[in-house]
């Protein structure tokens, strides 16, 4: 956050994120109260699905961890860095298989 406060001064931020405890510390609380011109948007509650980078981490467990087989945490590290390197060469983009309508209606459902 202090990266994108230096590298856009001026004009206000709107920032989505999801749930997680870390993004409702007292600490980040006080820090944005301090920042009037960042709007924070969170993610409903059970919605990870909306959150693009969970998507991204559930492809790279499903696509490289799962798969392999480790004998120590940096054998673990390297295939990570390994997928990473070989998706942002290759990368994909995330296509929704609904409409907005559609997305709300099944959440509106299941709560």
């Amino acid at each position: 956050m202090r990266q994108i406060d230096l590298e856009y001064p001026a004009g206000e931020i709107h920032i989505i994120m999801d749930n997680y405890g870390t993004h409702k510390q007292e600490k980040v609380k006080k820090w944005f109260a301090r920042r009037k011109r960042y709007h924070l948007h969170f993610t409903p509650t059970s919605a990870s699905w909306l959150n693009q980078v969970e998507t991204w981490f559930s492809i790279l467990t499903r696509q490289r961890i799962r798969r392999g087989s480790y004998n120590s945490e940096k054998e673990l590290q390297q295939a990570i860095y390994d997928y990473i390197k070989d998706w942002n060469e290759h990368p994909v983009p995330f296509k929704w298989v609904k409409t907005a309508a559609e997305a709300v209606r099944k959440y509106m459902v299941a709560n």
